[in-house]
């Protein structure tokens, strides 16, 4: 179990962030859309995407790109390296980012694997004639070309890394990136959660493996995606992007920067299990871990962002964890009911949420959520909620047995 005790250790703040949705492109769009419950859901379009198959899922529209970034870069990038540029360029905006020493800056991307549709479009183009494959295939084909385009576009030189954690890579990246700011290696860091890019490959072994739904939803595309819900039959893909800039308090205040909330504590475990069930030990693990290394006691925290997917296992299971962590008290919400699961980018996509309800002081409604698994739980449902978030605690999990928490106090 990974977690580290926060005595003398500089104070982390979040400075800035940047939001790429299916429900909105930007922090203001997206936290407006969240708040009304507003959906994308229906059978996905995205070429490569279906073959003979109907999935539903939530897709972004059309991107607007700033127009700092460069017109050769997102030309040549794979759809997930445009939208990783675009939702950075947000946060590093915001963060006022351009005066820093680049040496001091450090990104960390979440996700691996992430190009899939773009791959497979390629194989399928050139499957006859690979002599034609364009060269830039070589490049683009790994995850670390993500690095190349963000610290060509954005001048980072401190370093640059992609860490795989399945759908627990974006609240891992957050977690590295902590890490690293903790050592002293840079002044600041960029987590950023990336667009996993599935293709018909993947969806349908997802389905197939039952953690993807739909069979009871399939031409109901809006009642589909239901965390937490009686009703529910597995997660709904919903494409999405999420970058955070993390610096010391210190550094913070020499800028004149205001900052969302402190990190306040976190951990990482591991359940010793390949396979993608979930563990009730190992997530009673991290929200314990998180809450001693935030020096918090359970009656501290008082909202929840869970990992919440919809899966029939999984929804029970983390549920049972937080009950027997004594956390049935705080308001808890399923940002995934209306944005469906970024896989890859989940966990920084609902620290965004999670930091945003803070900003507004509302909590966003839980779409679908009609019956409750367990109704004794302080849950938001149909309807936003007044509520000043102190301390909040947001979970995320991946296959491969990997649990992760983090603690957000307001600053």
């Amino acid at each position: 179990m990974c977690s580290m005790r926060n005595y003398n250790q500089p104070e982390l703040l979040i400075t800035g962030i940047g939001i790429t949705s299916a429900i909105g492109q930007g922090k203001t769009a997206f936290v407006s859309a969240l708040m009304q419950g507003q959906h994308a859901f229906g059978v996905m379009q995205r070429p490569g995407r279906q073959k003979g198959t109907s999935f539903l899922g939530a897709e972004i529209p059309s991107l607007v790109f700033s127009d700092r970034l460069s017109k050769q870069l997102l030309r040549t990038a794979s759809f997930c390296g445009q939208v990783a540029m675009n939702t950075l360029n947000e946060a590093w905006e915001e963060a006022k980012l351009d005066d820093i020493d680049p040496g001091r800056i450090g990104l960390v991307i979440g996700g691996s694997n992430l190009q899939q549709r773009t791959l497979v479009k390629t194989y399928e183009t050139y499957a006859e004639r690979t002599q034609f494959i364009r060269p830039a295939y070589g490049i683009y084909f790994m995850d670390t070309d993500l690095c190349g385009i963000c610290t060509e576009q954005f001048g980072i030189q401190g370093f640059a890394y992609t860490v795989g954690g399945a759908s627990a890579s974006g609240q891992m990246a957050i977690i590295q990136a902590a890490q690293a700011l903790q050592t002293g290696q840079i002044d600041i860091c960029i987590a950023l959660g990336a667009l996993m890019d599935l293709s018909y490959w993947e969806c349908q072994a997802l389905r197939a493996l039952g953690a993807m739904g739909t069979d009871r939803y399939a031409n109901e595309p809006a009642n589909a995606c239901r965390p937490f819900d009686k009703n529910r039959d597995g997660f709904i893909y919903g494409e999405s992007c999420g970058a955070v800039v993390i610096e010391r308090a210190d550094s913070a205040m020499r800028r004149h920067v205001s900052p969302y909330a402190k990190i306040s504590g976190w951990a990482v475990g591991m359940d010793k299990n390949r396979n993608p069930n979930p563990s009730y030990e190992g997530e009673v693990q991290v929200i314990k871990k998180a809450l001693e290394h935030a020096q918090l006691s359970a009656k501290d925290i008082d909202y929840i962002n869970p990992h919440g997917t919809g899966s029939v296992i999984g929804d029970e299971i983390e549920l049972k964890a937080i009950r027997d962590c004594a956390l049935s008290h705080a308001y808890i919400n399923a940002t995934k009911s209306i944005t469906g699961h970024g896989l890859s980018a989940a966990g920084t996509v609902e620290v965004i949420a999670t930091l945003l309800q803070m900003k507004e002081t509302r909590l966003h409604p839980s779409r679908n959520l009609q019956e409750p698994i367990h109704p004794l739980f302080n849950w938001v449902q149909g309807q936003s909620v007044l509520h000043a978030i102190e301390n909040a605690l947001s979970l995320s999990m991946g296959f491969g047995g990997i649990n992760t928490s983090i603690c957000l106090k307001r600053v």
